[in-house]
């Protein structure tokens, strides 16, 4: 057990610091995870991340809230959204096979990656073309489906996301980032009052997780602030990449 804490810490810490930044620690911290503690139920191991996962998000979105000034409609409607979904989805993620959900999300990535490479002023400087009232039903929409997949699936949550406050809200990184992170928390709370309720949460390993993740999320949050939009717009490139590679090997392998 001792090994095994040892590998899923630095795990987590790793995830809070990519995490912080553009999203996407669960695309690390989930498949690691599953290959740590294999004699596991995936539910139970889906569960356990959701510990340290809320914790990071929770210290990142503190962070951001310092310099960051969030559109509090918007950022209710789409977290709200997400809370209900996310809980549906955490009660279906045994009962619907991943492999129909995973071809597309890699289609969806690899657009979102040329898009983005290409665009070198994507999620650089605002460009709200929306009234307050479409933002929020735009916000309302897609949290409902960003939730849904974070209950069901959960890694890449972050950096979808982020996705939708830059190309359909019109935000920049920095404060899309700090939005998703809100929205992301309430998914995460969602799945972790479903799988406590039923067992499926092992807290002697989340715990220490989540004190790992804390710490990694401090200085990826610091960073991504120090650093600007375009070092984030960077870092999200490799990490959509990353998660590209992730889907791309599960679809092919699995």
């Amino acid at each position: 057990m001792v090994n095994e804490l040892i590998l899923l810490c630095l795990v987590a810490f790793a995830a809070g610091f990519i995490d912080a930044i553009v999203g996407g620690g669960g695309l690390l911290q989930t498949p690691a995870t599953l290959l740590i503690l294999p004699h596991y139920p995936v539910a139970t191991l889906l569960g356990t991340t959701k510990i340290p996962s809320i914790a990071g998000t929770s210290l990142a979105a503190f962070k951001y809230s310092k310099q960051v000034k969030f559109n509090l409609k918007v950022l209710i409607a789409c977290a709200s959204a997400a809370f209900c979904t996310a809980l549906l989805g955490a009660f279906l993620v045994s009962r619907i096979d991943n492999s129909v959900i995973k071809p597309i999300i890699l289609v969806v990535l690899i657009l979102v990656a040329l898009y983005t490479y290409f665009n070198k002023q994507f999620g650089i400087h605002q460009a709200k073309n929306h009234t307050l009232k479409q933002q929020v039903l735009m916000a309302a929409t897609f949290g409902l489906l960003i939730g849904f997949y974070d209950g069901l699936i959960g890694p890449g949550t972050g950096s979808f996301l982020i996705l939708v406050f830059i190309a359909v809200l019109g935000f920049d990184f920095i404060g899309a980032s700090a939005h998703a992170k809100i929205v992301n928390m309430a998914t995460n709370l969602a799945a972790i009052i479903y799988f406590s309720s039923t067992g499926h949460i092992l807290f002697q390993y989340a715990i220490p997780m989540a004190i790992f993740n804390l710490g990694g999320a401090y200085f990826g949050t610091k960073l991504a602030l120090l650093k600007g939009n375009k070092f984030v717009r960077i870092f999200f490139l490799i990490v959509v990449f990353g998660t590209i590679l992730k889907f791309a090997y599960d679809i092919l392998y699995k």
